[in-house]
């Protein structure tokens, strides 16, 4: 095939033989390369006037460097000292902090007489591709927002106790603009993620079609080339802002080489400054990034006249999705069985709701969050409710109770004394005095509710009766009433006995007997 480039332990053989006096067909059949390829690289070999020692000491990519040429030019020295400096500046640009343009004025300094800064840089991306092709990506305004947490960590100081906080460092982007967004968040958690993100959509004034994170476990819960699967929080996220989310494969951080830049630069702009001084808070730690951000979004980028603040206004801004009414609320989740009351208890607020009876017994998934619980069967919601953080206590629903559910969920003891008032008031007396006697008010319900069933059973003047009789006797409980009626004793009346003489007999003293 025309143009070919051909293995670099070739060239490395050929050359070999070569120095060995190997003529030119034996190599061609040795290699199983053409004459005129062996011919080629032999040219090229003499006219750049090395040896053999110094061809074993470069890399394959230096090597490339030299015999890829498509004409037969020499290397000069002036280039060499410069392919000689680029593996030095490869490692140190892995640095934080490190530039090209410190990179060029390191070279400079040792050789005067080198190449100027765009020379420099379009050679070193020439050295630096021809091993590792960068994808270009044409970034679309509106389309993507990067996310990523940055490497070196921040901090604050306790004022009680001056224990020292390490945060974490946030920062979004928009793939068009470059405009970002930074803030210091508690940790790297599902919620503080989820947070960060909602927190840079509403800086950004709109919504991305897509969202770009790491492969972080806040972000994804189990990474593929294909089809990675989105922690389910996140997934809520981008269902509320209507946005997707678009995971960078693994291990490929050129997919988000944009927010890696970011991060490169914000160490440079906001760390400098960040780390000669003391915070208290993180909202004191935020106020200063931000103060720190504006200033970097304002600046004018590299070679443009134009910042990433104005390039957002004119050309991305437009282009985003509006923001909802509503913030993100996060969901948690857990599993239940309805009891046999209707009831399934959310165990983080040991606080029971109710549902439809027809699932008693069933169980179900809750759904919460700090304002609103949800009840959901099979995939269906089934019951939703404003979330309650009282413990021990019951929210129901009347029509989600079978009809002696309804009834009895409606006792109270208003109703029972407001009930036997109607009768009459020594039976609504009788009642309070029933509930006032009981340790907790529903403990007398059942006994309320046997004790004006009677009006029913024996009529209305019996049971009050009854009830006055049982008020005389001073027991208050539903066998005192059920014995009195059982034994006829309210027909028995409290009339006073009329004075009666005594009988004259002889061992009967008398009246004067005492005087």
């Amino acid at each position: 095939m025309a143009n070919k480039i051909t293995d670099m332990s070739k060239i490395r053989k050929v050359i070999k033989l070569h120095c060995n006096k190997k003529g030119k067909l034996f190599i061609s059949k040795h290699l199983s390369l053409s004459r005129n390829t062996v011919k080629k690289y032999i040219s090229l070999f003499e006219l750049l006037e090395l040896s053999f020692a110094d061809i074993s000491l470069k890399t394959d990519t230096e090597l490339e460097l030299l015999f890829t040429h498509s004409t037969l030019e020499a290397i000069s020295p002036k280039q060499q000292q410069l392919f000689d400096f680029f593996p030095q500046m490869e490692r140190e640009l892995k640095k934080v902090g490190a530039t090209s343009y410190r990179m060029w004025e390191k070279y400079i300094s040792e050789h005067p007489d080198g190449y100027q800064n765009s020379q420099f840089r379009n050679y070193y991306n020439k050295w630096s591709n021809n091993v590792n092709p960068v994808m270009h990506m044409n970034h679309k305004a509106g389309d993507k927002m990067y996310v990523d947490y940055a490497g070196k960590t921040l901090s604050i100081i306790d004022k009680e106790t001056g224990e020292i906080k390490v945060l974490q460092f946030f920062v979004a982007i928009l793939g068009a603009s470059q405009y970002t967004y930074a803030e210091a968040s508690l940790s790297q958690q599902k919620e503080d993620f989820v947070a960060s993100v909602e927190n840079a959509m509403c800086f950004f004034g709109g919504v991305p079609a897509a969202i770009v994170p790491d492969n972080l476990k806040s972000a994804v819960i189990k990474s593929s080339r294909f089809e990675p699967t989105i922690n389910e929080t996140l997934a809520d996220l981008a269902e509320h802002y209507e946005t997707a989310i678009l995971p960078a494969r693994a291990y490929k951080p050129r997919d988000k080489s944009l927010v890696e830049g970011a991060v490169k630069i914000l160490y440079r702009r906001i760390y400098a400054d960040i780390n000669e001084e003391q915070f208290f808070s993180l909202e004191n730690l935020n106020e200063r990034i931000w103060d720190l951000l504006d200033s970097h979004n304002n600046r004018k980028l590299t070679g443009r006249p134009y910042s990433r603040l104005e390039l957002f206004n004119e050309d991305e801004k437009s282009k985003l999705l509006p923001l909802p009414v509503n913030r993100f609320e996060i969901r948690y989740q857990s599993f239940v069985t309805v009891m046999q009351n209707g009831h399934a208890q959310l165990s983080e607020d040991k606080h029971c709701y109710s549902v439809p009876y027809q699932y008693i017994k069933k169980k179900v998934k809750i759904l919460y969050t700090k304002s609103t619980v949800e009840f959901y069967y099979k995939y269906n919601r089934i019951a939703t409710h404003a979330r309650n953080y009282k413990p021990h206590l019951y929210t129901t629903v009347a029509e989600h109770l079978a009809s002696t559910h309804q009834f009895v969920a409606e006792w109270s003891a208003p109703r029972f004394i407001s009930w036997g008032n109607k009768i009459d008031a020594s039976v609504g007396e009788f009642i309070i005095q029933v509930i006032e006697h009981r340790n907790h008010p529903e403990q007398a319900f059942k006994s309320c509710l046997g004790i004006l069933s009677y009006e029913k059973k024996v009529g209305k003047e019996r049971l009050i009766n009854a009830c006055k009789r049982a008020l005389d006797y001073k027991i208050y409980n539903f066998k005192t009433i059920q014995n009195i009626l059982e034994n006829n004793l309210d027909s028995i009346t409290n009339e006073p006995e009329e004075d009666q003489d005594l009988p004259i007999h002889g061992n009967i003293r008398g009246n004067n007997y005492y005087n």
